[in-house]
């Protein structure tokens, strides 16, 4: 079964030109699909299938019928124009660098991807969100909090897909089925943020080069400590 995820694949590389990986890489697909196909924290089997139309991957059992997508979970600011005055003073190898090296499985995710009630589904969320700005760290720690019942910049969408967090019981439960672990405490009461938290408070994005390049190295290791632990999931 290891064969069957290569953690240094480049999800562009079967991406067509123009096209985004998650939605039209065949590879990535295929690897949230065996990935994320297994017991939940209650012993019912998440089955994931890819054949259902109009579904990037769907699973209906007694839990319920859920329509995910992938969503990446890092990001790289690299085409945000509010970030150009920072960019600019980076190396252009060093930030193709960083794109390149969030172009693995253990940079993405799968969310729910069906609107309810016509409003936007997670993704779309976190993406305009001005506190979270794609960040995953702030979006884990709105998860966190909306376990806790804790209000969060994100809240109120959480709240529409909460039979979706309902199916890891906690969040101990949703980190450990995701494989998230690198990215909170080891008593998983608090989440590592990449960049000062101050209860959402400040800009999301990182304020200078500095903050820049400590986010960029954090987001690195993240994802290279995730993908170890694809690798020995599988």
């Amino acid at each position: 079964m290891k064969n069957l995820i290569d953690i240094n694949f480049d999800t562009y590389s079967d991406t067509p030109p123009g096209k985004d990986p998650d939605s039209s890489s065949p590879t990535l697909r295929r690897y949230h699909k065996v990935l994320w196909s297994k017991p939940l924290p209650n012993g019912v089997n998440f089955e994931l299938s890819d054949d259902v139309s109009n579904a990037y991957l769907h699973h209906q059992s007694k839990m319920g019928e859920f329509y995910l997508s992938s969503d990446a979970i890092t990001h790289t600011y690299h085409y945000t124009k509010s970030m150009e005055h920072i960019l600019d003073q980076v190396p252009k190898a060093e930030l193709d660098m960083f794109y390149r090296s969030t172009s693995v499985i253990g940079a993405y995710t799968v969310f729910p991807s069906k609107r309810i009630d016509r409003k936007m589904t997670i993704n779309g969320a976190r993406g305009l969100n001005r506190n979270i700005k794609d960040r995953f760290d702030l979006t884990l720690e709105c998860i966190r909090r909306h376990y806790a019942n804790e209000e969060n910049p994100l809240g109120e969408t959480l709240r529409r897909y909460s039979a979706f967090f309902d199916l890891f019981e906690d969040f101990a439960g949703y980190v450990d089925f995701f494989l998230l672990q690198d990215l909170v405490s080891d008593n998983y009461s608090t989440v590592k943020f990449y960049l000062p938290l101050d209860n959402f408070e400040r800009s999301a994005l990182p304020l200078d080069v500095a903050e820049y390049l400590t986010y960029r190295e954090l987001v690195l290791d993240f994802v290279s400590a995730r993908n170890q632990r694809i690798l020995n999931s599988v």
